[in-house]
């Protein structure tokens, strides 16, 4: 906690001499001595000149406080400097509007602030505020608007009484754009990054609120198929993200364990499996039981009853029945559980369907109570009144129950157990119709119980779809037996990035010791690139579209990929591993000039917003594609020549130079690895 006797001086007041502060750690209540570094605007920065003996990483933390901008990240100072400056000369300007309107819109800096944009060319400055909807409130044109008030602006901006104009105020074209200094910007992002780690970004907007995510749910008794792998990864990414915003989340694993498929199952098993032996590839033979049955069905039209039967015994609880369907499910666990540690996604918990049994009873009377179910011919539906939807059909006239009837109990389940603020279902795009049904008939009853709005979930309940994963333009049925298998797929990616690894690094296998996994005996970076290829490739596309899987572009080392990725982060471990000395974050800055690193800085200072904007929009997308855009941009710096036409080698005979270049090398490298595993791929260290 920072106490003064001169309070902060807000943008356009004049005068920053250098005010003796008295300031208190907030954990310790120890008096900490500081002197004030900058004549920027608020919030002020601060290098802590003695700290009572404190940690390292307390210092740094008490060093990176500021004030929130509303989603529990630190603001950006810079854009709350603009944007406070220019509020200001809005008010100043069109005095007369600001009477009447008050402080609200353009003339308030919070909403400033909120509605800065990226403009698509870098070079027309760091962020900008559209101004063409305002043009009829102010009465203006947009040019005239842009020019008045980035002129009072920028006064207001460089009234301090220094020279240091860390921002500027331009008008373009009906923008008002901001230019930052760039050694200023550099310091403020690469001490931060240096200080915080991995935990740059973080942030605690989700203090105290809960999230729920279902994702990847396999179906007992098939191999993990491809199909099942983009759920998987996006959710388990979200579920990462959603915790580096300070939120709590509980995976959830929601197998497909019940339905009438198991009644096939059982009908198969007991006409043709009686022989087998389930030691190895137990699940593979399960499935090949299940394709013969949909071809010996299609000669066969009593197999379908026979199925429907067994699938009515297993309801029954009859012993025969659940005994086949128990051994099915444990066999399938336990293949499952080696997919996903190889695949490093986690659950805090694993239900399927059937938990939902006993749950359903309790929900159709609410809805029979609220007077929302009818009786079809038997069957007991509910009505959704709207055209686009047919009828939510909950049970069958022969009293069997279906997957939107338990998917209904285990919403209000979830609602019951965890209180959720939001419960997302991270389930492929052709279960659309599905979700919709679902989350009318409880807004429906919602609404029929007359619930206050605290009580009601379904406005908190989301259908994150996503589009199908295709290899050659084909999609996957798992009928026909023409399902790809995922241990199939990581299998040849590992030995391919094998190979690749042994063109280019043929001396790494030799430092290496096997390790065992579900796909054999293999290299840990061997594996590192290859499921990180595999995983990549499900979200550096946004997650509405297809995926087509390519091998020759999924593993390409020099491509948008994974291994692109680690590849670079390798290629910055190798940097500081070779120039030994310590990296600080006390260098001159503004030797970081050219064109190339002051790229990198601001994508660097950009990477937080791309979690938020991943967040926001439910798609990990937005951090891969910022990782990307981010690699690329280093590997020009890498990559740079000078005047002479020779490598201009970030570690040379200049040690200032090489200092703060290195200090940029390191949190390059602290936010790829970063964002890597927000993504859920590891970071090899060398390849």
């Amino acid at each position: 906690m920072w106490t003064s006797a001169a309070h902060e001086n807000k943008a356009g007041s004049a005068g920053h001499g250098s005010t003796p502060l008295t300031m208190t750690d907030e954990l310790t209540g120890l008096p900490l001595r500081a002197r004030r570094t900058s004549p920027c605007d608020a919030p002020l920065k601060w290098v802590i000149s003695e700290c009572c003996n404190l940690p390292e990483r307390e210092r740094c933390r008490i060093i990176s406080v500021r004030d929130k901008d509303g989603t529990g990240m630190k603001k950006d100072r810079f854009k709350e400097q603009f944007a406070a400056a220019t509020a200001t000369a809005f008010q100043q300007v069109y005095s007369k509007q600001y009477q009447a309107v008050g402080t609200a819109q353009i003339f308030d800096s919070d909403y400033v602030y909120r509605n800065l944009e990226k403009p698509k060319d870098p070079r027309m400055g760091r962020f900008a505020f559209p101004i063409f909807r305002y043009a009829t409130l102010l009465g203006d044109s947009p040019g005239r608007i842009s020019s008045k008030v980035a002129a009072v602006t920028n006064e207001i901006l460089w009234s301090t009484g220094t020279n240091v104009r860390l921002v500027e105020s331009m008008a373009v074209k009906g923008f008002l754009n901001a230019r930052v200094d760039f050694a200023a910007l550099a310091e403020e992002t690469i001490g931060e990054i240096l200080c915080s780690g991995n935990h740059y970004g973080d942030s605690d907007e989700g203090a105290g609120r809960k999230y729920v995510i279902d994702y990847s749910s396999p179906n007992i008794a098939k191999p993990f198929g491809v199909g099942h792998l983009r759920s998987t990864v996006i959710g388990n990414s979200l579920r990462r993200i959603f915790e580096k915003l300070g939120y709590e989340v509980v995976g959830i694993n929601h197998l497909g364990d019940w339905g009438t498929q198991f009644g096939k199952m059982i009908v198969a098993f007991q006409k043709w499996g009686q022989n087998l032996t389930l030691r190895e590839n137990a699940v593979e033979k399960l499935y090949d039981l299940y394709v013969r049955f949909h071809e010996e069905a299609e000669k066969d039209d009593s197999l379908d009853e026979q199925a429907r039967a067994a699938f009515k015994a297993l309801e029954r609880n009859e012993e025969q029945a659940v005994d086949l369907w128990e051994r099915f499910k444990s066999i399938s666990l336990s293949e499952f559980e080696e997919v996903y540690r190889i695949l490093g996604v986690e659950f805090t918990s694993t239900t399927g369907e059937s938990f939902f049994n006993d749950k359903m009873e309790p929900v159709i009377e609410r809805l029979q109570k609220a007077g929302l179910i009818k009786d079809s011919q038997g069957a007991l539906i509910v009505e959704l009144d709207d055209p686009q939807l047919p009828p939510c059909l909950l049970k069958k006239a022969d009293g069997a129950t279906l997957y939107a009837t338990r998917e209904l109990a285990g919403l209000v389940y979830r609602w019951e157990s965890y209180q959720f603020y939001e419960s997302l279902y991270v389930v492929g795009s052709a279960q659309t119709d599905h979700f919709k049904q679902v989350f009318k008939v409880i807004a429906m009853l919602e609404e029929a119980e007359n619930l206050p709005e605290p009580q009601r979930m379904t406005s908190r309940a989301k259908h994150i779809n996503f589009g199908w994963v295709k290899f050659g333009d084909k999609t996957m049925s798992t009928r026909r037996g023409n399902i790809i298998v995922l241990t199939d797929v990581l299998t040849k990616a590992v030995e391919l990035a094998s190979d690749r690894i042994m063109e280019k690094n043929p001396e790494l296998f030799g430092k290496e010791v096997p390790i065992q996994t579900v796909l054999g005996l293999r290299r840990p970076t061997a594996v590192m690139i290859g499921v990180g290829a595999v995983l990549f490739s499900q979200l550096s596309v946004r997650r509405q579209k297809d995926v087509n899987f390519v091998w020759d572009e999924v593993l390409n080392f020099e491509g948008e990929t994974g291994p692109y990725l680690q590849y670079t982060h390798a290629r910055l471990c190798s940097l500081m591993r070779h120039y030994g000395g310590e990296i600080a974050s006390t260098v001159d800055y503004s030797l970081l000039n050219n064109e190339e690193e002051e790229r990198v800085v601001e994508l660097l200072a950009d990477y937080p917003q791309s979690v938020l904007d991943a967040a926001r929009n439910y798609d990990p997308y937005f951090i891969s594609t910022h990782l990307l855009r981010l690699a690329a941009a280093f590997n020009k710096v890498y990559q740079r020549k000078d005047a002479g036409g020779r490598i201009d080698k970030i570690v040379s005979n200049n040690k200032e130079l090489s200092a703060a270049r290195m200090a940029l090398v390191k949190a390059v490298q602290i936010v790829i690895k970063e964002g890597l595993q927000l993504l859920g791929l590891q970071a090899p260290e060398e390849m």
